[in-house]
């Protein structure tokens, strides 16, 4: 078996994701997140279903989706869990058109009076929206239609929720609700290395079981390792696009005569690694 740093796995990574919540053995851990995430608009959802994650179009032709999780209540509302590793231009459009699929299938043929269930789309983000930035201490969105004079609920029976995971920085001694812990195991399981006393409750206790890596079959190591090393990968790719944009943007200023002092105020950059550029 492979040796890992961590002792759990990375909710981040695909296998991750869905060994935790999208396992029916596991339906409780996605069942209790959901109601802290919809208590106050959704009461008690009682159970779940988990429905197939690929939808077809109307043709052949058509685009196709394949949701990370989906699945619906016992009232037949259908929820969709999207876990989104990196930045997307247009990811608010994709969770858009995704949500149409359950909305489209909901049709029935012969006498319907259009009445539908209710859809609620749920990302959780490991990146922050470029128009969000600013916004710091935020990082829940609910979005629905609304009526623009009045800034009241139009239609609420189409929900959306972004969770901006790094924004999410508070410390276990901050956590004060239930939302909050999930929050919290979501953003830093992989860092931890045993349950924090705050967190000793029954789901939870759970969730780091099943988490624990060294439980492990070898199969299932096997495929966590191919996951992780995609997402890794993937993280390591951003993480040098970054650098090398920043980098023209110091040699930019630097040619424009701004001087070291503020670029390096203005950047990160210290003086030294500047004056290397120059």
């Amino acid at each position: 078996m492979a040796d890992f740093v961590e002792k759990y796995i990375n909710p981040f990574t695909d296998y991750g994701f869905k060994k935790l919540f999208g396992e029916e053995l596991n339906k409780d851990l996605l069942l209790d997140f959901l109601n802290e995430l919809l208590k106050d608009e959704q009461g008690q959802i009682k159970d779940l279903t988990y429905l197939k994650t690929e939808q077809l179009g109307a043709t052949d032709i058509d685009r196709k989706a394949i949701f990370d999780l989906y699945c619906e209540n016992e009232k037949g509302e259908k929820f969709i869990v999207e876990l989104q590793k990196t930045k997307q231009n247009f990811f608010k459009d994709r969770s858009l058109y995704y949500s149409t699929f359950p909305i489209r299938e909901q049709a029935k043929r012969a006498d319907w009076d259009y009445e539908l269930k209710a859809v609620y789309t749920i990302a959780i983000l490991d990146f922050v929206f470029d128009s969000d930035k600013n916004e710091t201490d935020k990082y829940r969105y609910d979005v629905k239609l609304i009526e623009m004079e009045k800034l009241e609920v139009f239609y609420d029976k189409l929900t959306f929720i972004y969770l901006e995971m790094p924004k999410f920085n508070k410390s276990i001694d901050e956590l004060q609700t239930r939302f909050d812990k999930w929050l919290y195991v979501i953003r830093n399981l992989n860092k931890l290395d045993r349950i924090p006393d705050k967190l000793r409750e029954q789901i939870f206790d759970k969730l780091f079981e099943a988490a624990e890596i060294a439980k492990f079959t070898q199969e299932q190591v096997r495929s966590y390792e191919d996951s992780l090393k995609y997402y890794r990968d993937l993280k390591n790719s951003l993480d040098t696009a970054r650098d090398e944009k920043a980098i023209e943007i110091v040699k930019n200023l630097l040619n424009n005569g701004v001087s070291i002092d503020i670029i390096s105020k203005s950047t990160g950059f210290s003086e030294t690694q500047i004056r290397n550029l120059k």
